[in-house]
């Protein structure tokens, strides 16, 4: 690959990680302050997971603005540090919710129906497959695992919100409370699988 396409193509990822990092915030705001009024952690912490994909987005656009100003050897170790960070903080995500999910259960904490969080999730089940995989091509095409890595956070968002229309919409539609918290569960099951894939994967290439 010429270097002139390998610009373009970087700058290209910086682009879609602008625009990942916007959305996200804007989806965090509104899923925390929703799903607060409204007391469900399947919508709090779905906002919570947008925020970790603002920061993930955010180191990124750091590690893709490092291209052609540092050495190679320089670029390999941000990569393989960006990657471990998009790694942990799933994990990180992941104990949260799985705490709260738990706790709402056990307390019989009943969560009061979210129309704006079931416009929330439809917005992102739109958006995010499309976005997951603009980054995804990109990521390959400069192999970048970062970058790729980071695509794959996105699309597991397109995931979470397949979940949290379903806590919430069966909760606004049959007053079925417990929806909410199991919704939580399996965001919590999402995120701990594709955290420890990417872990894994970043071990073995170090191995090698």
């Amino acid at each position: 690959m010429a270097a002139s396409e390998k610009t373009r193509l970087v700058r290209r990822g910086l682009y879609l990680e602008y625009i990942t990092v916007a959305y996200n915030i804007l989806e965090a705001v509104a899923a925390i302050v929703f799903g607060g009024m409204s007391s469900s952690i399947a919508l709090v912490g779905f906002g919570l997971d947008s925020v970790v994909e603002s920061l993930s987005g955010l180191v990124l656009i750091w590690r893709l603005r490092q291209h052609g100003k540092i050495s190679p050897e320089l670029e390999e170790k941000i990569e393989h540090r960006a990657t471990r960070f998009v790694a942990i903080t799933f994990f990180v995500l992941g104990t949260y919710v799985a705490y709260e999910s738990i706790n709402k259960l056990v307390s019989a904490e009943i969560p009061e129906p979210s129309l704006p969080g079931i416009i929330i999730a439809i917005v992102s089940l739109i958006a995010m497959p499309f976005l997951a995989w603009l980054k995804y091509r990109t990521g390959k095409q400069i192999n970048s695992r970062a970058l790729v890595a980071d695509s794959k956070e996105t699309i597991v968002c397109a995931f979470l919100s397949v979940a949290l229309l379903l806590g919430l919409g069966l909760n606004y539609l049959f007053g079925f409370w417990q929806a909410d918290p199991i919704a939580g569960i399996l965001i919590v099951i999402f995120l701990v699988r594709e955290g420890w894939e990417l872990w894994n994967e970043e071990y073995e290439d170090e191995e090698d």
